[in-house]
């Protein structure tokens, strides 16, 4: 440690331009003068050391080792956090058990010091508590001329940026649960042709991802649900024609981690119908102010976040909000989008505090929305939590049923996550998946923008419901095939056909991404063998890949509408299937990457990078960037 402290004081000196020696003398002096003073001693200066350099560090260091009143004490801090703070490069974090790399360019003027130095001699004069404690705020005299000697360079010398804030690292998350399950399986075509799922547009799993990497840890396997990844972006598929609710794409490329296996890349695009006539819009605001969230990345951002969705509100639409923390109550009656100052004003004096009383939030937001709701109009209840229930309905099971109780009336359930530590993702997607909305999580004031302002038409306005998709693959043409992602979203294969059992539902202009890695028959890429007492192998009748069906109701519907389309072997692949194919990728190599061989982050990165095409608001470069961080991590 000792050699540590060696380094770092000869850096500091390194850094420090020398003073005017004539200057410094007289500083020096009037500095002596002043510790006499206070010392009661006038007769005899203390000796100094000389056997270093002089600096304006060494009347610092005076200071410290000789002012041993509360004011000096006090003083000489607060002298010592304001210098090191001018004279640290913004970049350089001192970390324990390493030597700062500092700019060898001078931090100030000599000049400067000197002045300041002068100014550290006049704080010593003004020594009784009450100066020495308005240094510490800033009000003092000399501390303000101080700031100033510091702040504004001599003509000619370079202006030291002021530090940043250490990024701190988040707490273990010790008591986070995701929801998640193993890697879909390799299903062999002769034994289990049928795959059936229910789409899913959740990103939440995309952001937590991001949080974690960006806070130097690579995520936790379960953090990590590929569908949500690839469904992260906006993809360039065709749109619907005519009052279709969306239009269903099928291609089939080469798969980038196996030459020997295909991918069949499904897309789907729904409508965006004009924004100008959508109906009049209900908002009920549902926000945790549990003690839980009483952190800056939980309420803080959440007020922001709620305050910049507000500017994408019309005049007609109307916001309530409802807080829960130990009881549930109602803050903000319904009150007209138009006033927007009354309800920034009612986030604005929300405080976190108590327990987190789900079940009772939940009930008033409904009985809220209710109360709200008019021939017409559209409802939905928003959620904003960490996820943390604690009080009331805190099983998942018990809030699906409450839940899907409560949706058949018309009003649907988003739930927004904030902050990391306790994160219920797991509670969350119950929800979501139960409310028939959209599950995301909040990280960042751009996620907000993201989910909140370019994205809300489709949160809020869905086009189409419990929209369930199912493959049938051709045994005489595929072997083997898995489903990459939705292992959350699996459905029997008679669930198909049930229109009683819930599935995900499509927003306006959402778009939907599934892959399958199919290997073809004959593919020295199968990683299973015949059965010896099995079935024939199936004679060719015909040389597609496999049928495609999709399902989907029209919202309010109780009847499902059936879409039908061949998976043909020569369906070209679409622009945007390399940058899915490498998100995906990407995925897979955080959850371990089982069937990718030799198939790693440098391979992702140039794919991603190769297939970016437009990119008008940087999610895509941003990927790649979380890839190579990624990289990183995974070496150490």
């Amino acid at each position: 440690m000792s050699d540590d402290l060696d380094d770092l004081r000869n850096a500091m000196r390194a850094a420090t331009p020398e003073p005017d020696a004539a200057i410094r003398a007289a500083h020096l002096a009037l500095a002596r003068k002043n510790f006499d003073l206070l010392q009661g001693s006038r007769e005899t200066a203390r000796p100094i050391s000389d056997g270093s350099k002089p600096s304006l560090w060494t009347g610092v260091k005076i200071m410290l080792n000789t002012l041993t009143s509360r004011a000096g004490l006090t003083a000489t801090t607060a002298i010592v956090a304001v210098a090191f703070v001018a004279l640290t490069p913004m970049r350089d974090v001192i970390v324990p058990g390493e030597a700062p790399d500092f700019d060898p360019a001078p931090a100030i003027s000599a000049g400067q010091a000197d002045r300041a130095a002068d100014d550290a001699a006049q704080i010593a004069q003004e020594a009784p508590v009450e100066i020495a404690e308005d240094f510490i705020a800033g009000t003092a005299p000399a501390a303000q001329r101080m700031s100033k000697t510091l702040a504004a360079p001599e003509p000619g010398q370079a202006l030291m940026p002021m530090p940043q804030p250490d990024m701190l690292m988040p707490p273990e998350a010790t008591t986070e649960v995701f929801a998640n399950a193993d890697s879909n399986p390799l299903q062999i075509t002769a034994e289990a042709p049928v795959s059936t799922f229910s789409i899913d547009v959740d990103t939440a799993s995309y952001a937590v991802l991001r949080n974690s990497l960006m806070q130097g840890r690579l995520p936790a396997r379960d953090m990590v649900r590929v569908e949500e990844l690839v469904n992260y972006f906006p993809y360039d598929y065709p749109a619907p024609v005519g009052d279709a609710p969306f239009q269903t794409t099928v291609s089939v490329a080469p798969t980038p981690w196996n030459a020997d296996t295909r991918l069949v890349h499904i897309g789907i695009q729904g409508a965006l119908p004009d924004i100008a006539e959508r109906p009049p819009l209900n908002l009920v605001f549902l926000i945790d102010t549990s003690g839980s969230m009483n952190q800056p990345n939980k309420l803080p951002l959440l007020k922001q976040s709620f305050a910049l969705m507000l500017g994408q509100l019309r005049d007609e639409d109307q916001v309530a909000i409802v807080t829960y923390a130990g009881s549930a109550g109602q803050v903000l009656e319904p009150t007209a989008a138009s006033d927007r100052q009354t309800i920034l004003a009612a986030l604005n004096r929300l405080d976190a505090g108590g327990s987190t009383a789900g079940q009772a939030g939940l009930q008033q937001a409904y009985a809220t929305a209710a109360a709200m709701a008019q021939e017409g109009e559209v409802s939905r209840v928003i959620l904003a939590t960490d996820g943390d229930f604690n009080v009331g309905l805190s099983e998942p099971s018990a809030l699906e049923d409450f839940i899907a109780d409560k949706r058949r009336s018309g009003t649907y359930l988003s739930v927004l996550g904030f902050g990391r530590g306790n994160l219920d993702d797991a509670t969350m997607q119950a929800l979501a998946q139960n409310g028939n909305g959209q599950a995301a999580y909040i990280d960042t004031l751009a996620e907000a923008q993201k989910v909140l302002v370019d994205q809300l038409t489709g949160a809020l306005f869905p086009i189409a419901d419990d929209v369930k998709i199912q493959v049938e693959f051709n045994p005489a043409t595929v072997a083997e095939y898995r489903l990459i992602g939705y292992e959350t979203r699996a459905l029997r294969r008679e669930d198909f056909n049930n229109d009683t059992v819930d599935a995900g539902d499509i927003g306006a202009g959402h778009a939907v991404t599934a892959l399958y890695e199919i290997t073809p028959v004959g593919s020295p890429a199968r990683l299973t063998d015949p059965l010896r007492y099995g079935a024939a192998p199936t004679e060719a009748t015909s040389d597609e890949l496999g049928f495609l069906r999709l399902r989907y109701k029209a919202p309010g519907s109780e009847t499902s509408r059936l879409i039908e389309t061949e998976i043909a072997t020569d369906m070209p692949a679409q622009g945007d299937t390399e940058f899915a194919a490498a998100i995906a990728g990407f995925g897979q190599l955080l959850r371990g990457g089982r069937y990718l061989g030799n198939w790693g982050y440098d391979e992702a990165i140039a794919l991603a990078s190769a297939g970016k095409g437009e990119d008008p608001y940087g999610y895509r470069t941003e990927a790649i960037q979380l890839m190579r961080l990624a990289q990183s991590l995974s070496a150490q």
